[in-house]
């Protein structure tokens, strides 16, 4: 027997899992929404009478007003979710909030002699180091629309794969199709290493997912009218386009950029340093483009930082310390079955030799947890056991 059929609105695509109601009219299926919108274009052009509009739905409050947000402010609210990275950290508050200080400026601005232009992150560090954590976590501080992409899923257009668009789609989605909101939220792309131009000589074939995929993000970070299609790209190809303005969307970009210190010691005539010494310190716009990021997207990141490894006294704090805390959350896990979990110290100390071992960063620890925790979790909810305590000698025997 075939499924029920998922009807989509025919103006913004939201289907009818997303909306209140869904109308069938002869083109098709409209939203509540979409509808509303009519009648208020409608009202305004003095075609029909004015309703008696039903009382809107309170906006979603900020955790902060952005004006009230200083460098300062925002690193602090850094230090709870992330360990470490301080210079990363003061280097994103600034950047981030001379982005907003810079709308707040272009919206009310009297002096049309000065207009600020945005400058777009680049983030580079070995995997695990945090910064996803740190792009979504000021995104949660700014309450404004924010999406995750990878980089290594998109190809230049016309080719199997992703169009850079498809970024754009993300984040109108997450913004609840709301094209204000979404032209200043935040795009942190991730992997941006494994896009690099693969070789400095010219080729007979096209470098679709390499160098293709950065030409194309160039009008993007840039700051231009995009047209978007709300439902992503070629399975839909009747769908009226969205037109985002990318001018205030902030673009963070990451990636682990492995082997890059051999490019720093051979600019600065030296033996190879590793990222835990000095190197992190004299990475340079020379070096990516060496690295193989071309010059036009290069100079579209003017932000750039790079974040420390993590070492076995990072990794226990983020262990325990910061707000989301893994052994916290396996705590409260623990507590919603009515029941206490307590974890030795030997355990910590064991979790944290493991990661560094397989080299996983901070982003490989809830794996190594899981494994420890697995069996005691399947048990507690049926268990008449209040207390689990969990010592190093089980730890060593699961892992």
């Amino acid at each position: 027997m075939a499924g029920k059929k998922n009807h989509h609105c025919f103006c913004c695509g939201r289907d009818e899992s997303q909306v209140q109601y869904l109308l069938q009219v002869k083109e098709g299926f409209i939203c509540d929404t979409c509808v509303t919108s009519l009648y208020s274009y409608l009202e305004d052009a003095g075609v029909v009478s004015p309703a008696v509009k039903a009382p809107s739905k309170p906006a979603k409050p900020a955790s902060q007003s952005r004006k009230e947000v200083t460098p300062q402010k925002i690193h602090a609210y850094l230090d709870q979710y992330v360990i470490g990275q301080d210079r990363a950290k003061k280097v994103l508050s600034v950047a981030v909030y001379n982005h907003y200080k810079r709308l707040e400026n272009n919206l009310d601005a009297t002096d049309s002699q000065v207009e600020l232009e945005k400058s777009n992150i680049l983030l580079a560090g070995p995997t695990g180091t945090g910064k996803t954590l740190l792009a979504r976590s000021i995104a949660r501080l700014l309450d404004v629309p924010f999406t995750i992409v990878d980089a290594t899923v998109l190809t230049e257009a016309g080719y199997v794969g992703e169009d850079v668009e498809s970024i754009l789609s993300r984040l109108l989605e997450q913004a609840d199709y709301d094209v204000a909101r979404t032209e200043r939220g935040i795009v942190f792309i991730d992997e941006i290493d494994k896009v690099a131009r693969k070789s400095d000589n010219p080729s007979i074939t096209r470098d679709v997912s390499g160098e293709g995929v950065q030409q194309a993000m160039l009008k993007l970070l840039e700051g231009n009218v995009v047209n978007v299609p709300p439902k992503g790209g070629r399975k839909h190809p009747e769908q009226d386009f969205v037109h985002i303005n990318t001018e205030n969307i902030l673009f963070i970009c990451g990636g682990a950029f492995e082997g890059i210190e051999r490019r720093i010691a051979q600019r600065l005539n030296t033996q190879v340093i590793g990222f835990d010494s000095a190197a992190k310190q004299q990475i340079d716009m020379e070096d990516f483009r060496a690295y193989g990021l071309i010059p036009e997207i290069i100079g579209r990141l003017p932000v750039i930082t790079y974040l420390d490894p993590l070492d076995e006294t990072a990794l226990k704090r983020i262990l325990v310390e910061p707000k989301n805390a893994l052994i916290k959350q396996y705590e409260k896990m623990f507590e919603m079955d009515g029941k206490k979990l307590v974890v030795e110290p030997e355990v910590l100390d064991l979790i944290v030799k493991t990661a560094v071992e397989k080299k996983v960063g901070a982003r490989g620890l809830r794996s190594i947890c899981e494994k420890i925790f697995t069996e005691a979790m399947y048990e507690a909810p049926s268990s008449d056991r209040t207390v689990y305590t969990v010592t190093l000698d089980f730890a060593r025997k699961t892992l």
